[in-house]
């Protein structure tokens, strides 16, 4: 007749040990589960759907073309260049002026909004600061003909894209709306410096 062997010191320890791994999955799953809340909590992406959840992305996104995958500073500052040409036909420079001044106070506010909701300091999908920095361009240098106002566009963009000092200063010292309004207002006050001292020298 076989008789059970004694048990030996290591297979008293097997369960001990079977139950420390048979947790360890359990951790591993509560490890998993806090990564994937902490990659929830990163930049959300800028789309369709997120734009139309509130009337105020669809300012801070310039209605759609800050959504442009390839260059949505130089996308805004397109649609803010087509939307001038048509408001100027009703617009007196009065009515811009105001709209200029409403559109830069109001968007340190919307711009904040719509850059918290995507849980970034200054997304590039939010282009209301392109939009109203070159209106206030176009405003100032008008009236010019297209290759003027085209010199116009791709100066504010230079000073826009590189950042040259100080602007980057100011990104950097400022946060929230109202630096995402400050560097492009600056922008616009280096590209009208830059028209200014051409038409001198002419």
């Amino acid at each position: 007749m076989q008789t059970d062997p004694t048990p030996s010191p290591a297979d008293k320890l097997a369960p001990a040990g079977q139950a420390a791994s048979v947790g360890a999955p359990g951790a591993n799953g509560a490890n998993g589960a806090n990564g994937t809340n902490a990659a929830s909590k990163g930049p959300r992406r800028a789309d369709l759907p997120f734009m139309l959840t509130h009337p105020l992305h669809i300012l801070s996104l310039g209605f759609g073309s800050g959504l442009s995958r390839l260059a949505p500073g130089t996308a805004g500052t397109l649609f803010a260049w087509a939307a001038f040409e048509v408001l100027s036909r009703y617009f007196t420079v009065l009515d811009w002026g105001l709209l200029i001044i409403v559109g830069f106070l109001a968007g340190i506010g919307i711009t904040g909004f719509t850059a918290k909701a995507l849980r970034n300091e200054d997304p590039s999908a939010i282009v209301w600061d392109e939009i109203v920095a070159f209106w206030l361009v176009l405003l100032m240098i008008t009236p010019i003909g297209f290759t003027g106002k085209l010199w116009a566009f791709i100066v504010f963009r230079f000073f826009d894209m590189v950042k040259p000092p100080p602007i980057r200063y100011f990104e950097r010292c400022f946060k929230g709306g109202f630096g995402i309004m400050l560097d492009d207002l600056i922008a616009a006050f280096f590209t009208l410096l830059v028209i200014a001292l051409w038409r001198m020298s002419v």
